[in-house]
């Protein structure tokens, strides 16, 4: 730094110099200045989740503290940042213990971070707020979209207001994703709609934005965003239709944007009852006396809406010539018979010997396997058990003791599911070593509630759950917010080590003032 002053006293002119110097190098106090290897191994043992900023000097950290201090203080109580200057005296002997050499970086700086203690990776994404945020929350998780380099031509649209912003200002015509990030068809269409973004670059905006967050819930409900993902279309600001080829290529795309259409009116799907087919429908009045003049009958349990059904449907058509008869009653109309054989999900075949139930039948899918039933009826094997059957640290809840259970914990994460739903399945081993990793920690729990069992049903709906799996979290008893990270067993359990970290940074600083 250069004298600021050269007219007035040397004191002036050297109390000057330090304050520009102060300011050059300014550090919020969220970051932790770090210059002994003892300090920064205490760091590294005591916080879970930390990023490292090693510079060759001070000056060279000016470029990355201002946006460090905004991460720190997005995430304070999640992450620790910390900052070890190898330039001075101290720092240089540190870097040296690390086998750092930041001189040797572009810019004379690198990002390492650090969990549960152990080195963990170099951060390589992008050097924005929003790009490190996501980092910190969720270290082992995917980058952002907006991170890809071929997404480039795709506007990413971040808060409501930038929306409304887009739409007001933007003359060409918008075409919007909403999407969510854990969502397997968004990730298969990303690269379709950057190909097309790029293709009509100029003449159309193909915009995407993640409204999976609670906070966007009036943004759905507007433009009926009922699954991930949904296109809208606008022209000057104003929504006309939604695009739903979600088997398109990014010609397909392109070839829309150019002669946007609304889409297709479905044609009313005929009642399978008035379908012509080997399968006898039944009712609440007919099903009992059908029953008993049938040696045997194997009847299908379904629902019109029911895609699994729908798909059955051919299957069950087998010929008339099989042993026994195949029959199918709507339990969603003839309620009464549902509700006497507890039909609690869609399709469940059922298997009847003179009037009498004999079997369910979960197994049988397709046309061969119910004529190789028909044909040597069976009992089928032990159903599998359950996830609430069997053993793990999970805590599965009920309507009958949900709040009182969570008053009692520091920190809840709850997976609100159904035992049918595939997103579910793929999430239960993840979510269970989750909960096994922190079962001794007596103010922590993992826990879940099957909304299709009994009267939990009225507990999901109270607790917003609009789709399965949603996971919340809760701070005794009383909810927080909406988990949306990663579905892995490093999103849940990274989840609950930020939470466990911000309570041992509380206990710290306690200590320090005490």
């Amino acid at each position: 730094f250069q004298p600021l002053c050269w007219t007035a006293s040397q004191s002036v002119c050297l109390s000057v110099w330090l304050l520009s110097a102060l300011e050059a190098v300014k550090v919020s106090p969220l970051i932790e200045k770090v210059g002994d290897h003892k300090d920064l191994k205490k760091l590294l043992r005591t916080r879970t989740n930390v990023l490292v900023l090693y510079t060759k000097t001070a000056a060279a950290g000016d470029a990355h503290l201002k946006l460090l201090s905004d991460v720190a203080q997005a995430l304070k109580g999640q992450a620790t940042i910390a900052w070890v200057d190898c330039g001075d005296s101290d720092g240089r002997k540190l870097c040296k213990k690390m086998k750092v050499d930041p001189g040797s970086r572009q810019g004379g700086a690198e990002l390492l971070h650090f969990k549960d203690g152990s080195f963990h990776t170099e951060y390589s994404r992008p050097a924005t707020f929003k790009s490190m945020v996501a980092f910190l929350k969720d270290p082992s998780g995917p980058p952002l979209w907006e991170e890809n380099p071929e997404a480039k031509d795709v506007v990413h649209v971040e808060t409501e207001k930038d929306f409304r912003k887009l739409l007001k200002k933007e003359e060409r015509p918008v075409l919007m994703m909403f999407y969510a990030p854990w969502c397997g068809v968004c990730k298969r269409m990303q690269p379709i709609f950057q190909q097309a973004a790029t293709e009509t670059k100029g003449k159309y905006v193909l915009a995407g934005m993640n409204v999976h967050p609670a906070q966007f819930d009036g943004l759905k409900q507007e433009f009926s965003v009922k699954g991930y993902p949904t296109f809208c279309y606008f022209q000057k600001g104003r929504f006309l239709h939604h695009y739903e080829n979600y088997g398109a290529g990014a010609a397909d795309l392109v070839a829309w944007l150019k002669d946007p259409q609304p889409p297709q009116p479905k044609t009313p799907e005929v009642p399978w009852a008035e379908t012509d087919s080997a399968v006898f429908h039944l009712t609440d009045e007919s099903f009992d006396g059908f029953l008993e003049e049938q040696p045997a009958a194997l009847v299908m349990f379904y629902a019109p809406w029911c895609g699994h059904c729908k798909k059955m449907k051919p299957e069950a058509a087998v010929s008339p010539q099989s042993p026994g008869v195949l029959a199918a009653l709507d339990a969603t109309v003839h309620k009464a018979v549902g509700d006497r054989f507890k039909i609690s999900g869609f399709p469940t075949l059922k298997y009847f010997q003179n009037g009498e139930e004999k079997f369910t039948l979960p197994q049988l899918r397709s046309k061969d396997k119910i004529m190789e039933f028909m044909h040597n009826p069976q009992a089928p094997p032990p159903p599998e058990r359950s996830w609430e059957d069997r053993p793990s640290s999970v805590s599965h809840l009920g309507s009958e003791d949900f709040r009182e259970a969570l008053k009692k914990k520091r920190h809840a994460l709850v997976m609100f599911y159904a035992p049918w739903c595939p997103h579910c399945k793929s999430a239960v081993p993840h979510f269970t070593a989750a909960a096994e990793l922190f079962k001794e920690d007596r103010k922590i729990v993992y826990a879940a509630v099957d909304c299709t069992k009994g009267l939990n049903h009225d507990v999901c709906k109270q607790e917003g759950v609009e789709g399965y799996p949603t996971f919340s979290y809760y701070h005794y008893g009383k909810f927080v917010e909406k988990y949306n990270g990663d579905r892995g067993e490093a999103g849940f359990t990274g989840f609950m080590r930020s939470l466990r970290g911000r309570d041992q940074e509380k206990v710290g600083k306690k200590k320090e003032e005490l």
